[in-house]
């Protein structure tokens, strides 16, 4: 994978990822499930996206 593309990989996954979760923050309490789902699925994109950060941190190209 070029460096180029694996630094937009994680520009989208983690401010994507952040956006969704804040969006689950404001999601009204009446939809539990769609609130989680939400916060769970940002959260988890964020994180994959700080992964990569550590995976293009130790690459040597």
């Amino acid at each position: 994978m070029r460096s180029t593309t694996l630094d937009t990989l994680i520009w989208v996954l983690v401010f994507g990822g952040l956006l969704v979760f804040s969006v689950g923050l404001f999601v009204p309490d009446a939809r539990p499930g769609l609130q989680l789902l939400l916060m769970g699925g940002g959260a988890v994109s964020a994180a994959a996206g700080v992964v990569l950060v550590a995976v293009r941190a130790r690459r040597s190209d």
